[in-house]
């Protein structure tokens, strides 16, 4: 489990407004890590399923916007 702490400037500008509030929604929550992706440009993987909408939801972010839990 990882906490995402923020979101680079940008990040939510292309996504449907779905996406944006869903992702908005667990910034400073505990959500699923999925796998280190660091060695290509996407960064971390980061998935998470939004209850209200019933939909998974897949980010790729900067490690420096993840707190890794024990």
């Amino acid at each position: 489990m990882v906490v995402l702490e923020g979101l680079s400037p940008g990040f939510l500008d292309d996504l449907p407004l779905e996406e944006q509030i869903a992702i908005r929604a667990v910034i400073g929550k505990p959500i699923k890590f999925i796998e280190i992706t660091s060695f290509t440009w996407r960064g971390e993987e980061l998935e998470f399923f939004d209850s209200e909408y019933g939909i998974g939801h897949t980010l790729y972010v900067d490690p420096s916007f993840i707190r890794i839990l024990k």
